[in-house]
């Protein structure tokens, strides 16, 4: 439950049909994806899979608070990259947990001072809040 001092900043709303092997729609059409299975033959390589559209998206919103992390700490910087790999496990209950590894790339930095941005990063990402407990997360400097 979100605390009442929180503000919402905005709700994005999709549809999925048929599960990891159909579809995920918009209500705006914004996104209108069929969705491919790696995990079953002929569908793998029909559209992204949920992991493919999860790890980009958490690049994405990892990269912006990799940004604003730069810019608190003293290191502002323009050209870096993250590059996020989603993994798929299944456990020893035989259900399914994802592992999370984070590649930055933060040109002009030194290691140590990337891994403190990337740190710091990691603790304000939504992303990453949401994850946490559940999912390994692996930062790396590239």
């Amino acid at each position: 439950m979100l605390n009442t001092i929180m503000k919402i900043l905005f709700t994005a709303e999709a549809i999925s049909k048929g599960g990891r092997s159909g579809t995920i729609k918009t209500p705006d059409g914004l996104l209108d994806v069929t969705l491919g299975n790696p995990l079953k033959a002929g569908i793998e390589k029909r559209g992204p899979n949920p992991e493919l559209l999860f790890a980009g998206a958490y690049s994405a919103c990892y990269h912006g608070a990799l940004v604003n992390a730069t810019k608190k700490l003293g290191s502002p910087m323009t050209d870096s990259t993250v590059r996020a790999l989603v993994s798929l496990i299944e456990d020893e209950e035989g259900g399914y947990r994802l592992a999370v590894a984070l590649h930055a790339q933060l040109p002009g930095t030194d290691r140590a001072q990337a891994q403190r941005i990337m740190d710091a990063a990691h603790q304000t990402c939504p992303y990453s809040k949401a994850l946490r407990g559940d999912t390994a997360v692996t930062l790396v400097v590239d």
